[in-house]
């Protein structure tokens, strides 16, 4: 016998999130079936709200209900000095440190040569724009400082180096997050402590 159709479906659809084997997909969408219909009915509209509802802001990229962001929107923030990162998840990281009071930028990826992704499948043009045009950037004020906070391997010190270099050009200064996080690691799987440290001690890129 097989599974009601409806069941199998949900199961297939499990099955196609990441690191979710068959196996899983049966134990979530079981778990789905034995929970009450208002736990059920609210994952469904949690799911059709964040599709709904969030985008990435049009300044830095970051992933918001409202545009532009909140980060970029607040005054107490230094719009002078931008952090730049891979990914939504490393932003939220870096800001539970609660060390760095300017803004962000969020690459969504970086370079890899390998898989075909190159500047243009970044947010790399985006970025560049704020350095250029402070219209383009949070209040409209000038970026100063660049603060690179990519992971620290060979994707993200290449990453790194192309911005640097494209930043060099405009007259900004330009920094990395100090080299407190292990190298191959992931910044979302540092601790705040680590973290701080690294923004604390970020140095020039020579």
């Amino acid at each position: 016998m097989s599974y009601p159709t409806s069941v199998s479906n949900l199961i297939d659809e499990f099955a196609k999130l990441p690191g979710i084997g068959r196996r899983s997909a049966e134990r979530l969408a079981f778990h789905v079936l034995k929970s009450a219909r208002p736990e059920a009915v609210g994952l469904a509209d949690a799911i059709t709200r964040v599709k709904d509802t969030v985008r990435h802001c049009s300044v830095c990229w970051n992933l918001a209900d409202d545009d532009p962001c909140p980060i970029c929107r607040d005054e107490r923030r230094d719009a002078s000095v931008v952090l730049v990162v891979e990914q939504p998840r490393d932003l939220i990281s870096l800001e539970q440190t609660g060390m760095h009071r300017g803004i962000y930028h969020v690459l969504l990826g970086r370079l890899d040569p390998l898989d075909g992704i190159g500047p243009d499948g970044l947010t790399v043009d985006d970025l560049l724009a704020r350095l250029r045009d402070p219209a383009r950037n949070a209040r409209g004020v000038a970026v100063e400082e660049v603060v690179l906070g990519l992971n620290p391997d060979m994707e993200g010190d290449t990453t790194a180096l192309h911005i640097a270099e494209s930043a060099k050009t405009l007259g900004i200064r330009t920094t990395r997050l100090a080299r407190g996080l292990p190298s191959g690691s992931q910044i979302e799987y540092a601790s705040r402590a680590v973290l701080a440290d690294a923004i604390t001690e970020r140095r020039p890129i020579e």
